[in-house]
């Protein structure tokens, strides 16, 4: 049987490079060397290079995402996109793969764009009766009100860069003198910020994705953190407790799932995905969805995956059959 070449492609351009590494380097490590030809990809502004699993080197072709090497030119059957921030969760890589009618695990290049922006996604999703926070959009150079921002969302509040991920560019704000010091803060990571209430409740992560030829919800993990909120370092430094599954009722389960697969079914998702929710009293707050979430050992999804009894080798196997299969 002919092996697929898959190219894991991580990195990328954004401060979250060095996580997207790590999620490659745990999709490289778990395929099976028996049913497929791994490259690890890494995209970085200086330059596009790749490895094999016998140590090869390769530069990459910007036109046509072909491997050069001293023994030729490799031509990927399918590539796994692992790249946090741009510009493989941005859609910007996924518009090359598209032309290039080359598969990839995750979504297609619009819904990649949409759901990358917090703002217009959750402009989109709650016209779909989502629930979400109270916000303020700011934009660098727009005159700054803070009498205005703290009218529509009130203390404490989040400044968040609206184009990030992994907790970068977010500032928990619980004193009206400290919000001009986030703002500005803010404007370091992008150019366009979302400020929204903090909600007072328990944070829910969802991973959602395909397996056994149907959408599944998998188990939900409990966020409890020391930290004023569940940023980088309660993310990947271990200052958090994940626990999952999730310790809240079955009907606050039901309702989560629920609204975790009509974000995903709405949005036209692809691939697993994490969506992060508030549940205050009964009701779940959408904060956010991932389209390429965190794969490392420390990540979430890779939790949930092993409480319901899946192994990474056999979902990141099924996940590019299925890839495949669809293309």
């Amino acid at each position: 049987m002919t092996k697929h070449k898959v190219g894991i492609v991580c990195g990328g351009y954004s401060s979250e490079y060095k996580i997207s590494m790590k999620s490659g380097q745990t999709v490289f490590d778990a395929l099976s060397p028996e049913d497929w030809d791994c490259y690890y990809i890494l995209i970085r502004p200086e330059a596009w290079t790749a490895k094999d699993r016998a140590g090869n080197t390769y530069t990459l072709s910007r036109g046509d995402f072909a491997l050069q090497g001293e023994n030729g030119t490799v031509r990927l059957d399918v590539i796994f996109n692992a790249i946090h921030g741009a510009p493989g969760e941005n859609g910007q890589l996924a518009a090359l793969w598209e032309l290039l009618n080359i598969p990839f695990s995750s979504c297609d290049s619009y819904a990649a764009a949409l759901t990358f922006n917090k703002r217009d996604c959750l402009t989109l999703l709650r016209e779909k009766n989502i629930p979400t926070a109270q916000h303020y959009e700011l934009n660098q150079n727009d005159p700054i009100h803070l009498h205005q921002i703290i009218e529509t969302v009130g203390l404490p509040c989040f400044v968040k860069a609206n184009r990030s991920g992994s907790s970068f560019g977010v500032y928990k704000v619980d004193h009206k003198e400290d919000l001009l010091e986030a703002i500005e803060k803010a404007f370091e990571e992008d150019s366009q910020l979302i400020i929204e209430s903090a909600l007072d409740g328990v944070e829910i992560n969802v991973g959602v994705g395909p397996w056994n030829n149907s959408l599944q919800v998998f188990p939900m993990t409990e966020i409890q953190t020391q930290n004023a909120f569940f940023d980088y370092k309660a993310k990947y430094e271990g200052e958090a407790e994940e626990i999952t599954p999730a310790r809240i009722s079955e009907e606050a389960t039901a309702q989560i799932a629920s609204l975790a697969k009509k974000i995903y079914t709405t949005l036209g998702l692809r691939g697993i995905v994490r969506s992060e929710f508030i549940l205050v009293d009964k009701t779940p707050y959408f904060l956010e969805v991932n389209t390429i979430p965190g794969l490392t050992a420390q990540s979430i999804v890779p939790q949930q995956l092993a409480v319901a009894g899946i192994s990474l080798a056999d979902f990141f196997d099924a996940l590019l059959k299925n890839t495949l299969k669809k293309n």
